[in-house]
């Protein structure tokens, strides 16, 4: 396994393998990496020949009031799980590397970008799709991989993938989740003790709000007013979002019908975590 830092490097190394006919799987990840990006590299490393891990916190998806200084990063513990997960090469570039100084060229989405996170979240989605665009351009994989937790981030890069032509499929991967039900997140090392033990709400609520969809109920209000009458029940969780849409399209709606995201943000001091499932 090998670590680069420029496009150049990536772009020399896909081509090769690429010459021998080989096939290329990419796995986008901020870094900071846990046993959720090993699922997806695991995956990737079993459907494609060679496997790309960009390692990279991008800061165009961050707002000025959010974490992009904090966020945590430790290229050390990323290489040690990327080789045991059966990475070949990670691209790890520095901000310069992606963004010249005068970067000026944005992909912009409406439609399942508006809801859910895109409210809290206004610029977000327009930094994903620009890396994402980026990163597909330099390692051009025949397949990249997406993990659920970001069930709304997996449609918006479905829908870009179809509306702008590229020739890439997009593998979505199952959430992976700790003993207690907490969803694996770079963030979730932030909380105290206190708040890791209250952010096992998230899931008990999204259970109950599947029990609930799963046993008949159409209503969309039902279900989440059920989901958010168990957050609530812990002092130290305040609500972003609570809401049921379809899926992928991110539309709100008042029935259970279809294939639907039953999705979450909810706040633990300032650590704001997401959780989700999707039914049909």
């Amino acid at each position: 396994m090998r670590v680069v830092n420029t496009v150049n490097e990536v772009r020399k190394e896909v081509k090769e393998w690429k010459k021998q006919g080989l096939t290329v799987g990419l796995v986008p990840t901020m870094g900071f990496l846990h046993e959720g990006h090993a699922s997806l590299i695991r995956k990737a490393a079993e459907q494609c020949d060679r496997v790309v891990v960009s390692d990279f916190v991008n800061p165009t998806q961050f707002a000025p009031n959010e974490d992009l200084e904090s966020y945590p990063r430790d290229i050390e513990h990323d290489m040690k799980i990327c080789e045991e997960s059966g990475a070949d090469l990670i691209f790890h570039p520095g901000v310069e590397e992606m963004y010249c100084p005068d970067f000026s060229t944005y992909v912009n989405m409406t439609g399942p970008s508006d809801e859910l996170c895109g409210k809290s979240r206004p610029i977000h989605f327009r930094g994903v799709c620009t890396v994402v665009s980026k990163l597909f351009n330099i390692a051009s994989p025949d397949k990249a991989y997406f993990g659920q937790k970001d069930a709304q981030q997996l449609a918006v890069i479905m829908r870009m993938v179809r509306d702008l032509n590229f020739d890439i499929e997009i593998v979505g991967c199952p959430i992976i989740r700790e003993s207690d039900g907490l969803a694996k997140s770079s963030r979730n090392t932030y909380l105290s003790p206190e708040q890791r033990s209250a952010a096992t709400v998230l899931h008990r609520a999204l259970e109950e709000g599947r029990k609930l969809a799963e046993s008949g109920e159409k209503s969309a209000s039902a279900v989440i007013a059920k989901i958010t009458e168990i957050i609530e029940s812990e002092p130290l969780a305040r609500i972003d979002y609570v809401n049921v849409t379809s899926f992928p399209e991110i539309i709100p709606t008042e029935e259970i019908n279809g294939s639907i995201l039953a999705a979450v943000a909810v706040y633990f001091g300032s650590t704001r975590l997401i959780d989700n499932f999707i039914l049909g």
